[in-house]
C-alpha cells in the first residue's frame, strides 16, 4: 500500500496529559481514522484493518470496545436466511 504523510499539529502538552509517546498517539490516530471511515461505510473492513496497522483480531476487538458492529448484516436478513434454510 502506497502511503502519504499528513502532518498534524497538536500541543506537546497532550502527550504529557495522555502519558503517551508520539508513536503511540500516531497509532491511536490511525485507529480512530480507520474506525471512523469504516463506521461511516466509506471503506471496507479490510482497508480499515490495513489503515489501523492492527491484525484483524485486534481491529475487531477495538471496534467492539466502541460498539461498532463487526458485521453489517441486519437482524432481518439473518431471520430471512434461517427461513430460507428451513425451506430447503
Amino acid at each position: 500500500m502506497k502511503t502519504i504523510t499528513i502532518p498534524v499539529e497538536i500541543p506537546s502538552e497532550l502527550l504529557i496529559a495522555l502519558n503517551k509517546t508520539s508513536e503511540e498517539l500516531k497509532s491511536d490516530f490511525q485507529l480512530a481514522i480507520a474506525v471512523s471511515l469504516y463506521k461511516d461505510q466509506k471503506i471496507t473492513k479490510g482497508k480499515a484493518i490495513q489503515i489501523s496497522g492492527l491484525s484483524r483480531f485486534e481491529f475487531e476487538k477495538e471496534i467492539q470496545k466502541i460498539q461498532v458492529l463487526v458485521s453489517e448484516i441486519e437482524f432481518e436478513q439473518v431471520i430471512n436466511d434461517i427461513e430460507n434454510i428451513k425451506n430447503l
